[in-house]
């Protein structure tokens, strides 16, 4: 008889949700399968099931935590006033786009669009509070802080479908950040 798992719930729920997001974000929502997800996070395919009744589930719950991770990681990043404002803008695009250059940032998007009751209220309106985030940080510099945060917003969203390497895609929004603030 093996000895009991001394792994407390919540750290193996987060630790089989990091393994979800990796496993996504590698093969896409439709081509991930919850054996892969399982393998990944070194659990078993029923111990899976304990913890997660369906894959909708599991992606449901996995990206709203990293989205409420990133939207309160972002906030304290732009909050700093002892870093320069470019900088903060720099560090808060990365979190929120510059990890998922590459498959995730084209197929959370299609997941999104085509099964609108996959995901809750926060994967929904984080777009709408990091829109609010980058103004707020922006409005002390700039009375053009909303078209400044909007514009900005729209070159990250260009860049996650031009760029191969998350370095080229910080590079361009370094440039960008340059040229369009004070």
């Amino acid at each position: 008889m093996s000895a009991p798992d001394s792994t407390p719930e919540p750290d193996r729920r987060t630790a089989v949700l990091d393994s979800a997001m990796r496993t996504f974000a590698r093969n896409g929502y439709r081509a991930t399968s919850m054996d892969a997800i399982a393998r990944d996070a070194k659990i078993s395919r029923p111990g899976l099931y304990f913890l997660f009744s369906t894959k909708e589930s599991l992606f449901r719950e996995a990206v709203t935590r990293t989205l409420t991770e990133d939207l309160t990681a972002i906030e304290a990043v732009l909050a700093d006033p002892a870093t320069p404002l470019a900088d903060r803008l720099l560090a808060a695009f990365d979190r929120w786009a510059g990890r998922y250059v590459g498959p995730m940032a084209q197929d959370i998007p299609a997941v999104i669009a085509d099964n609108p009751d996959l995901l809750d209220e926060v994967a929904t309106s984080a777009p709408d509070r990091f829109a609010t985030l980058l103004h707020h940080a922006l409005a002390q510099e700039s009375p053009r802080a909303h078209d400044i945060a909007a514009t900005l917003t729209s070159v990250s969203v260009g860049l996650k479908h031009q760029v191969q390497t998350r370095d080229t895609y910080l590079d361009r929004m370094r440039t960008a950040i340059d040229l369009l603030t004070p």
